[in-house]
């Protein structure tokens, strides 16, 4: 009878253990907690794009020139061109990896001005809802913030100027349009892009194991969500 007593006693435990989640968390830990892993996952993306050969370097983000000029791009290389090109695009990725630091402090500004309200549909929401928070609140003004940068690198090329002509070509036969038809606004939107993504995959770790990618307060807020 004992024996079945403590067997009773110890699930009863373990059910209160596990009932524990995210309704239990404070607000004050729900938001300090999901800031903090925020913070920490949005600067180390921005560390690691901003370092030396950020983007070149990494296949998930390295920025090539649109599908759209592929028949293009194909030709200019038959004709010998194939040098220049790949001056282009290293040319692209480093301004993409110059502009990318000017996003920390909007990125820490968007997390200071999180909501409780923000933070726990955050926690509850998908794995990358904190990207979506950043996306919402911040690519307006980095788009804008990117842009000078991104220009002063790619304006050094000569080769950016026949980029903008080669776009305004395929854009009379229907293949090229929007962003990328000026390099400047095309490298901007990449950066962009492969911030968010980075931005992501830090976010999804953290979801995936808050005791080992996070820090602190981030580690009880997510943590609560498996429970």
């Amino acid at each position: 009878m004992r024996a079945i007593l403590r067997a009773l006693f110890l699930l009863v435990i373990s059910s209160q253990v596990w009932a524990f989640g995210l309704a239990d968390l404070t607000d004050k830990d729900a938001s300090g907690g999901l800031k903090e892993a925020l913070a920490q996952g949005a600067a180390k993306a921005v560390g690691q794009l901003g370092a030396d050969g950020g983007f070149m370097n990494n296949p998930k983000v390295k920025i090539g020139l649109p599908e759209s000029l592929a028949p293009m791009e194909g030709m200019l290389r038959t004709m010998g061109r194939g040098k220049d090109l790949d001056n282009l695009v290293a040319t692209m990725n480093k301004a993409a990896e110059q502009a990318v630091p000017k996003a920390k402090g909007l990125l820490v500004d968007a997390v200071k001005k999180m909501s409780v309200d923000d933070a726990k549909k955050i926690l509850s929401g998908g794995d990358d809802a904190g990207t979506q928070y950043f996306k919402e609140k911040t690519a307006t003004q980095l788009a804008e913030s990117f842009l000078p940068t991104v220009k002063e690198s790619t304006d050094k090329l000569a080769l950016s100027a026949q980029y903008n002509k080669l776009a305004g070509k395929a854009s009379q036969f229907g293949l090229a349009k929007g962003d990328e038809l000026k390099i400047e606004n095309y490298v901007t939107k990449k950066a962009l892009d492969g911030l968010y993504l980075m931005i992501a995959e830090e976010e999804k770790a953290i979801r995936k194991d808050p005791v080992g990618a996070a820090t602190g307060l981030a580690k009880k807020a997510f943590g609560a969500i498996g429970q």
